[in-house]
């Protein structure tokens, strides 16, 4: 298997979900990553556990979400000695991650032009929440509340809405992966290293595309509709069955409408000069949602009607739970190992799924703290034990 970043070695001292997500990216791809942690509770996301999680392991759902093919490191950089070891493994590292909030990486010690001076060739990619000189820490609701998608992100009826995955973290991820990935193929041109940076709230921004593109080139704000779309119709409108079963519809063009309207025995409606094209449809939504409405109720078998809609090449799928998607979605794209109920999945969603058998499992915090300060910083056994003793590091015992 292509391992394309195999030899790297990055140092993630970032925490909670967008950091950890670019590590974990990195992982996937054969790099090294050692996931630097604060002494005492680790990365705050090992507490966040649901009801019946195990409170004896300090690895929750939440942590496993982002911390597959990672060593932990438990390391206290507010001392000075913890800030050297810090230093000691930039040296010997490709890669920084930070999520810091503006002004606590420079309170560290750990700036981008503090640590290449021991690593000159060295990739320091930041997250912050709000960029720089905003100081306010980085919450993904507070982000999506201010970009401007939870206000999208309901109906009329229900008022704003967050979305219930913190998809501004993802997001940023998504944006310093790539800014990683830019950043190494520069290195391998020139030979210098350089700092990348993103923040969620320009993440969140540069991704509202098209509706962000309706305000600035139309002047069109977008309102809360729900799942729907402002531009097409019926695209994610989703319609009910007489058993229950709720089909989303994602009706591109008006040659796809026209067979769903064969379909649901009404092919007049698929030419009805309100109806016969997108503008008319967008337009005229109002009428002809509950109309469609009424075509799907009259469907006693659901799942027969879906399968006749797919087999005609019109996109729609079926509104399902977690659990569902992942037991007939997971196996075959994401997952790997049995995915048939909780405590048994292998991994996670990955960017390299033929990686996942290969990444090591989450670390309780401190499991690594031993080996990589012995093979990295050249610390021995009697020098381990005092730095444990004097608060620097924590280890697994």
């Amino acid at each position: 298997m292509n391992q394309p970043l195999s030899g790297l070695t990055v140092l993630e001292p970032a925490g909670v979900l967008a950091g950890p997500l670019v590590g974990m990216f990195l992982a996937e791809h054969g790099a090294r990553v050692i996931k630097i942690e604060p002494t005492g509770r680790g990365d705050v996301t090992r507490t966040w556990k649901l009801p019946g999680e195990p409170e004896a392991t300090g690895i929750s759902s939440y942590y496993c979400c982002a911390n597959w093919g990672k060593e932990s490191v438990a390391l206290n950089l507010k001392t000075s000695a913890g800030r050297q070891i810090f230093y000691e493994l930039t040296s010997r590292s490709d890669i920084v991650i930070t999520s810091y909030k503006s002004g606590d990486a420079a309170k560290l010690g750990v700036t981008y032009d503090e640590l290449r001076s021991f690593n000159s060739r060295l990739i320091y990619g930041s997250i912050t929440g709000f960029g720089s000189g905003d100081t306010r820490p980085a919450f993904d609701a507070v982000v999506q509340a201010e970009s401007g998608f939870m206000h999208m992100n309901g109906t009329p009826e229900s008022g704003p809405l967050k979305m219930p995955v913190a998809l501004m973290d993802v997001l940023a991820a998504h944006h310093l992966k790539e800014k990683i990935l830019l950043a190494l193929l520069t290195k391998q041109q020139t030979g210098k290293g350089s700092c990348v940076s993103v923040s969620l709230m320009e993440a969140a921004l540069a991704s509202l595309a098209n509706q962000g593109s309706a305000w600035l080139v139309a002047g069109n704000d977008p309102a809360p509709m729900g799942s729907e779309h402002p531009h097409i119709y019926p695209y994610g409108s989703a319609f009910e069955t007489a058993d229950g079963m709720i089909i989303l519809l994602a009706v591109g063009n008006d040659y796809q409408f026209q067979k769903m309207t064969e379909l649901l025995g009404q092919p007049q409606l698929g030419t009805h000069p309100e109806y016969a094209t997108n503008p008319e449809r967008s337009s005229n939504r109002e009428r002809l949602r509950p109309i469609l409405a009424s075509l799907f109720q009259k469907h006693i078998d659901g799942k027969k009607l879906l399968e006749s809609i797919k087999s005609a090449g019109i996109p729609c799928g079926a509104i399902l739970p977690v659990s569902e998607a992942i037991r007939q979605h997971g196996e075959r794209n994401l997952f790997s190992g049995d995915v048939t109920g909780i405590g048994t999945i292998k991994g996670i969603p990955t960017s390299n799924p033929e990686a996942c058998d290969k990444l090591c499992s989450p670390q309780e915090l401190g499991a690594s703290t031993d080996s990589v300060l012995s093979e990295l910083a050249g610390k021995n056994e009697s020098q381990l034990q005092q730095l444990k003793t004097d608060g620097v590091i924590q280890s697994v015992e």
